[in-house]
């Protein structure tokens, strides 16, 4: 886990980067600038228990190609959560604030996730532990408004012109964030090479 001091504000990051791409590289560069970040863990999880992981690339090859991708110091890529068999990001976000008194977090989400968010196991717990910052993902810019977490969570949202404050905030919290968005995908990336690959045999 990355070295942290009292009182720093930090953002959570969290996916399989199967592989990382410049869509990841964005979200990580809008969430650092809005949110007045000191640092942002990129947290290269061992697998999604809702994705199927036949094409699964190896951890090491995923940190390894997400340290090349991260944009900037402040941006501390790490696979802590194999290290200790945590599976669901509930488990993390409270392992992390267990071990962490004195930080202010936030989880850190693209929109696409937010649209299946109440699939993921005791999310309404993720929810209560951290605030929350959700990045605009093409296709998704409706989902704050129609996703079943932010109709649970619709009385903690706060304007996106706030977000600064987001990491000071006790927990519901949380807004969502537009600007530039990629149109890039770790599904269609790994579905281009697996084409590309076919064609070539």
């Amino acid at each position: 886990m990355p070295h942290v001091e009292p009182g720093m504000s930090v953002g959570l990051f969290g996916g399989s980067f199967n592989p990382p791409h410049q869509g990841h590289e964005l979200v990580a560069e809008i969430a650092l600038r809005r949110l007045g970040l000191d640092q942002l863990w990129w947290m290269v999880t061992p697998g999604n228990p809702l994705k199927n992981h036949d094409d699964l690339a190896s951890l090491d090859e995923r940190v390894a190609l997400s340290r090349r991708m991260a944009p900037g110091p402040r941006v501390k890529v790490t696979a802590f959560e194999a290290a200790y068999k945590l599976h669901y990001t509930a488990q993390t976000l409270a392992f992390v604030k267990a071990r962490n008194p004195g930080i202010n977090f936030v989880w850190i989400m693209g929109a696409d996730n937010l649209r299946h968010f109440h699939k993921w196991q005791n999310w309404r717990g993720i929810a209560r532990t951290f605030p929350i910052a959700v990045i605009d993902r093409p296709g998704s810019t409706l989902a704050y408004l129609s996703s079943k977490m932010a109709k649970t969570f619709s009385h903690a949202r706060i304007d996106e012109d706030d977000a600064a404050i987001l990491p000071f905030l006790r927990a519901p919290a949380w807004t969502f964030i537009h600007g530039p968005r990629s149109s890039l995908s770790s599904s269609a990336i790994r579905n281009e090479r697996a084409t590309n690959k076919t064609a070539a045999s």
